[in-house]
């Protein structure tokens, strides 16, 4: 059955498998590169970007190795679960930079498996079979800024 937008509480709407597939990707990214999750994200159903800080540009075989590894994880089959914490249990355990300053004192953490945790408010898949196939379209390298961007799809799971 075909995965629906879903509106989140900012009326924006997301496509759960891909959101589910930019935590997969953020983990797979920190433990090949050593970087910290994305910088910038904008999450679509038909295609989506990703900004990642890295020292150097990754190489055509780091790319490959990306993809490989992120598809992997998804046929692994890991279910997507939910905790609520208190931002004290949170600290040191998450990147709090990004929470909004009205959060409330329970923050929202999604699990996919034991592969990633984070705090998030998106909507996702409940087992990452949900999500497809992870396919890297384009990606770019401004030495400048030190910036690897990469847009993607996901090609619809049968």
């Amino acid at each position: 059955m075909e995965q629906q937008p879903l509106l989140n509480e900012h009326n924006k709407q997301e496509y759960p498998p891909m959101h589910t597939c930019e935590h997969i990707v953020n983990r797979t990214m920190m433990r090949i590169f050593g970087c910290g999750r994305s910088v910038s994200a904008h999450i679509e159903r038909k295609k989506s970007k990703l900004d990642y800080r890295l020292t150097q540009a990754p190489t055509p075989q780091q790319v490959t190795q990306l993809e490989d590894a992120v598809n992997a994880v998804i046929a692994q089959g890991l279910d997507v679960s939910v905790e609520y914490v208190t931002q004290a249990e949170a600290m040191g355990r998450f990147d709090m930079q990004r929470l909004p300053d009205n959060a409330s004192d329970t923050v929202r953490v999604v699990h996919v498996g034991d592969y990633d945790e984070c705090l998030c408010a998106g909507n996702h898949v409940a087992n990452t079979r949900e999500i497809g196939t992870f396919k890297i379209l384009t990606h770019d390298w401004d030495e400048t800024t030190k910036r690897w961007r990469m847009r993607f799809k996901l090609t619809e799971c049968f």
